[in-house]
């Protein structure tokens, strides 16, 4: 992308990324097991990010979240945090799927999987090009295991299947800059099933 300067939000999983992009030289504030702390820790680790970059958000020329699958709350804090951040400084906002933060780990076919509970996975196949081969959808134990036959299967959190451990923040990253401005737009958050209290609301 040829807009160099960002700032990027990962709060969609176990693990919390923040990256802060001056001049395209990236500072990455990574914690692996930050599950259900994510409101607590994000500004910290944004403005850690941040002054780790030399960056001000007003120098930002966009600001990035991770749009899902993954955990509802953290999504949503994500999402508010960059929009929040659009806001203020009136830039633009790029919206990554979490499929993306997995993919982009690796140069091969990949299949990005993410678990959903209840022993089933979010999927979503690529081709090497990262053009999406196989369309984001829910599946059991038993597909992944087939699936698993026929990609390279990249995951943050450890499954039944070989697999390929991801970096989600070097992934995100990547796909960071595979994108161009028009890509640019507004967040919209993206789940594949509904919340554990909708469900239960049913």
């Amino acid at each position: 992308m040829r807009l160099n300067n960002f700032l990027a939000i990962d709060t969609s999983g176990e693990h919390l990324s923040v990256i802060a992009c001056k001049d395209g030289k990236a500072e990455t504030v990574f914690e692996e097991n930050c599950a259900m702390q994510h409101s607590v820790r994000l500004m910290d680790a944004v403005d850690e990010a941040l002054s780790r970059a030399h960056l001000s958000p007003e120098d930002c020329d966009f600001f990035c979240a991770v749009t899902g699958p993954g955990s509802f709350t953290g999504i949503r804090i994500g999402i508010s945090a960059a929009k929040g951040f659009c806001a203020a400084a009136g830039k633009p906002a790029l919206g990554i799927t979490s499929f993306e933060t997995l993919a982009y780990n690796t140069e091969t076919k990949a299949l990005a999987a993410i678990p959903a509970g209840r022993g089933n996975f979010y999927v979503c196949g690529f081709a090497a090009d990262k053009s999406i081969l196989l369309s984001p959808q829910i599946v059991g134990a038993d597909e992944l295991a087939r699936l698993a036959g026929e990609y390279t299967v990249c995951a943050a959190t450890p499954l039944s299947v070989p697999y390929l451990k991801a970096d989600p923040a070097a992934g995100l990253l990547r796909a960071i800059c595979a994108k161009s401005e028009k890509d640019l737009g507004d967040l919209a958050a993206f789940y594949l099933k509904k919340s554990q209290a909708e469900e239960n609301a049913h």
